[in-house]
């Protein structure tokens, strides 16, 4: 429940108004003063890494961003949350922002002391508005994966590209509900590569059943026909033509790739040596 000052007693007030401040002075580098900050806050509540950056490089340009970027009464906020982690309390959509505008974490030092009393904050407001835009514009409605994305890289990467968003959020939703993927989180990038890179998606793998089915079944046949139990070894020359390869010398792998409409169980699944199963690839 909010109180008011007027509205105490007067015992409170005056505990209020006698109560004594301890008030630091400190003079040095700004390392000495970053360092001297982490210090007195090990008892407290810890300074995130935003937090301490703010303090060392305190002038116009953080007090203009945090306005803008830690203001929790913002009506941008619901919107920008729907993009990034954390808690606007503690500078962390400023620190993204701030991450986006300055291309990475190791930068955002530089980019502040550099803009330490400029009077406004155009650029950063106007590259994390566009990168917010461009991913909305591009993928639609917000999804619940799509926080805590690194937007800034992936606008970075893909804004120069043409899409067509109707197409795009058409396969976004396909690959949600394709029961093989694992990482939903990683469609978005998937999808902004041209679809080229499976591993973003951690596709779920065969199980260790299926797997032992099939290489027993592969290798029964192969030693009757007196051939390598591999598929691919057997096509080879005379050294590997007729090798019988061990389970663990052998990788699952799909007939028809995922990626072209396989789909991950026993009837897509042989079994590969090793060597075979990396050439093949996306094949």
């Amino acid at each position: 429940m909010e109180q008011y000052f007027s509205g105490l007693s007067k015992e409170e007030q005056e505990k209020i108004n006698n109560y004594k401040l301890l008030v630091y002075i400190c003079n040095g580098t700004e390392k000495e003063i970053r360092d001297w900050f982490e210090t007195i806050n090990i008892a407290g509540v810890p300074l995130n890494k935003q937090e301490l950056l703010n303090a060392t490089h305190s002038g116009d340009f953080v007090t203009l961003a945090k306005a803008t970027f830690s203001n929790s009464r913002s009506p941008q906020l619901q919107k920008w949350c729907s993009y990034i982690n954390g808690n606007v309390n503690r500078q962390d959509i400023l620190h993204t922002a701030l991450k986006w505008v300055a291309k990475g974490e190791e930068n955002i030092g530089g980019y502040m002391s550099q803009h330490r009393y400029d009077k406004t904050i155009e650029e950063l407001k106007t590259y994390f508005e566009t990168v917010i835009d461009w991913a909305k514009a591009v993928f639609g409605v917000p999804k619940n994966e799509m926080k805590g994305l690194e937007w800034g890289e992936l606008y970075e990467l893909y804004h120069s590209n043409s899409y067509n968003p109707t197409l795009l959020q058409k396969r976004v939703d396909e690959l949600y509900a394709d029961e093989y993927l694992t990482n939903k989180k990683g469609i978005f990038e998937y999808t902004l590569g041209g679809e080229t890179d499976a591993r973003l998606l951690n596709i779920r793998i065969f199980e260790e059943s299926v797997k032992k089915t099939v290489y027993a079944r592969q290798t029964n046949a192969a030693r009757e026909q007196h051939i390598s139990n591999c598929p691919e070894c057997a096509k080879g020359h005379e050294n590997v033509r007729i090798k019988i390869y061990k389970i663990t010398e052998m990788d699952a792998d799909h007939v028809t790739a995922w990626s072209k409409g396989g789909s991950t169980d026993i009837d897509n699944c042989q079994m590969l040596c090793k060597t075979h199963n990396r050439l093949k690839g996306n094949r």
